[in-house]
């Protein structure tokens, strides 16, 4: 098998490194230069590029008509590659991805994939689970639901965690302190339901706490971040 990845970013980079760990022969291009030559010999092309850039990426790539196109999109729809290529999918790998972070275990990751045809689904299956044995399919619409939920997962969290480290500029205090409370909040909900797992102030109604917290907040922005979530998590346990 002969796959072509178009892309350098964290998921492509990630993706070559899997492929090539299980002895696959896996070839990278830039998304800006060299498409026009894909070998004709290959057997897939995933496009691992920005959602803006996908069509205008998928527009200048040119293969025989056997070759199965693949996105890694959790967003964009199946209908991107058009009708020129009568084989395509999508292989979208569910996890934060960096490339100065290489995945070391792809095996723990799951893969969701859609196609357009049971063959090419069979063909798409069949490619992930060299990767992980994790693979689901998934409609258009769960996969933009599914992304949604990674964004307030993952995303989110990072920004709280960006938060939480420069309001400790200017103590003697190192981030790395928070890195067990970080630790044990994301593996209680492994045994407990997010709901079960939430503890603070917030939780608890104690609003001379968060008071004193609000001035202690250097700026505007990070007052208006703990208001609003400090508001959420009281509103869902108003009778608790």
């Amino acid at each position: 098998m002969r796959i072509v990845i178009i892309g350098r970013g964290n998921v492509a980079v990630n993706l070559e490194l899997a492929f090539r760990r299980q002895g696959v022969n896996v070839e990278m291009r830039s998304s800006r230069e060299g498409l026009e030559d894909i070998p004709p010999q290959t057997d897939v092309c995933i496009y691992a590029v920005r959602d803006a850039a996908l069509a205008e990426v998928v527009s200048r790539v040119s293969l025989p008509a056997r070759v199965l196109h693949l996105h890694t999109s959790g967003t964009m729809p199946l209908s991107v590659f058009g009708t020129d290529k009568p084989h395509a999918g999508i292989l979208y790998p569910f996890q934060t991805l960096s490339k100065e972070r290489p995945v070391e275990d792809f095996t723990r990751i799951p893969v969701f994939v859609e196609a357009r045809g049971i063959d090419d689904v069979s063909a798409v299956c069949s490619l992930a689970l060299m990767l992980t044995p994790h693979v689901y399919e998934a409609t258009g619409q769960e996969r933009e639901r599914l992304h949604a939920a990674g964004v307030f997962a993952s995303n989110f969290p990072n920004l709280l965690y960006a938060m939480a480290a420069e309001l400790l500029q200017g103590t003697h205090i190192p981030f790395k302190t928070l890195l067990p409370l970080i630790d044990e909040t994301a593996a209680k909900i492994h045994d407990l339901t997010p709901a079960e797992a939430q503890t603070g102030p917030a939780r608890r109604h104690d609003t001379e706490v968060m008071r004193h917290h609000l001035a202690l907040l250097p700026d505007g922005e990070m007052r208006e971040v703990y208001t609003l979530l400090s508001r959420c998590i009281e509103q869902r346990y108003k009778t608790t």
